[in-house]
């Protein structure tokens, strides 16, 4: 193997997106308090050097990770919003959001979880939160007032965190029910 980095990034042009994904392994597995550059380094199968390589820190390996999960996540939910035609059919995607896999599969959640606690103690990543946010709203927008679409926006992700402990799950007709008084028929 040469001791050129250019060369070495030539025969690996994906090493850096592999830690990336490794170090969303390793918050899932560890937490964020657990994840360590040898760690990532061990889960992506890179030598312990590629971190410092390719990122300035773990502050900076982190926030790539959370900006990685906030866009997925972001991008299923207004896809899926994207496809509702009218009201009837946002409110129907909204519990497909809510009961399915779009949001609220166990790693998404718990990267989610993460991603909060983290951004609480790191003010520069609240932009992330608020990008996410900010998007789930335009999603909305298209169906609902500013006022509805924060409310829907906060109970999307609440049941989904809810559901992710709570024991008598609420099942999609139960779901729609709660969506519909907060979206109660235009006149």
């Amino acid at each position: 193997m040469s001791s050129n980095p250019s060369a070495i990034r030539r025969t690996d042009p994906d090493r850096k997106q592999r830690i990336i994904n490794a170090a969303l392994d390793v918050i899932v597995e560890h937490g964020v308090q657990g994840t360590t550059h040898r760690r990532v380094a061990k889960a992506a199968g890179v030598p312990l050097g590629s971190m410092t390589y390719h990122f300035n820190g773990m502050d900076d390996l982190l926030h790539l990770a959370f900006t990685q999960v906030a866009y997925a996540s972001s991008a299923a939910f207004v896809g899926r919003l994207a496809k509702a035609g009218n009201r009837e059919e946002a409110i129907q995607a909204i519990v497909d959001i809510i009961a399915g896999n779009i949001w609220s599969t166990p790693r998404t959640l718990l990267l989610s979880y993460e991603l909060y606690a983290f951004a609480a103690r790191k003010p520069e990543l609240a932009a992330i939160m608020r990008d996410w946010m900010q998007a789930s709203r335009e999603a909305l927008g298209r169906f609902f007032d500013p006022l509805t679409c924060r409310a829907l926006d906060a109970l999307i992700e609440g049941m989904g965190i809810h559901g992710s402990v709570d024991h008598a799950k609420l099942d999609r007709g139960q779901i729609e029910d709660i969506i519909r008084r907060l979206c109660p028929p235009q006149g």
